[in-house]
């Protein structure tokens, strides 16, 4: 009964947390945009989107390409096998993921128009982070993209972190399709 009451507890506030009333740094709940600024921040939508580079205390993010994803002019080559418990790989501009799931690449989330999320509405937006499908009905949304876990955020959130991403630079880059994983063999004599 202990346990139940203090896991409702953590819920309560990841909850909390999560919507804004106990946010020491959130912005205002009448500015979407700043909301949005927000959650792409402590969703850490940087970490993957935004290319990596050497700086003086390590690699850090290049806010030169800011949510840029994979960028265009480093070609992959195959991805190591997998070894031992190692089951995945990750390319050192930290945009590019190989494992079970095949191959994925971080998406250009600004908002060019041919390359980025410049023709996408925010429905489109919506629907792609509710069911995991590109543009909302497409490809799969591949690993390790956590779209299962952003589902949840409300629509206002969602909306926001839309509004947000319209408002930043745009950057042309044209990043590689995900390569899904071959299906698995047919068992031998069927």
């Amino acid at each position: 009964m202990k346990k139940m009451i203090l896991c409702l507890i953590a819920a309560v506030l990841a909850f909390v947390a999560v919507r804004g009333s106990a946010e020491p740094n959130a912005p205002a709940a009448n500015s979407p945009v700043e909301r949005g600024k927000y959650l792409v921040t402590i969703l850490g939508c940087n970490d993957c989107h935004t290319p990596w580079k050497m700086g003086p205390k390590g690699p850090e993010n290049d806010m030169t390409r800011m949510l840029s994803g994979h960028p265009e002019a480093v070609k992959m080559p195959p991805p190591p096998k997998p070894s031992g418990p190692w089951n995945s790989s990750i390319a050192a501009p930290f945009t590019a993921f190989a494992g079970p799931w095949g191959i994925s690449y971080a998406a250009n989330l600004t908002p060019d128009r041919n390359t980025g999320i410049g023709i996408w509405t925010e429905d489109m937006f919506v629907k792609a982070l509710r069911t995991g499908k590109h543009m909302g009905t497409s490809r799969d949304i591949l690993p390790p993209m956590p779209w299962p876990g952003y589902r949840h955020m409300t629509d206002d959130d969602l909306k926001a972190v839309f509004a947000y991403l319209k408002t930043i630079p745009p950057i042309t880059n044209h990043v590689p399709d995900s390569e899904p994983a071959p299906p698995p063999p047919a068992p031998a004599g069927k």
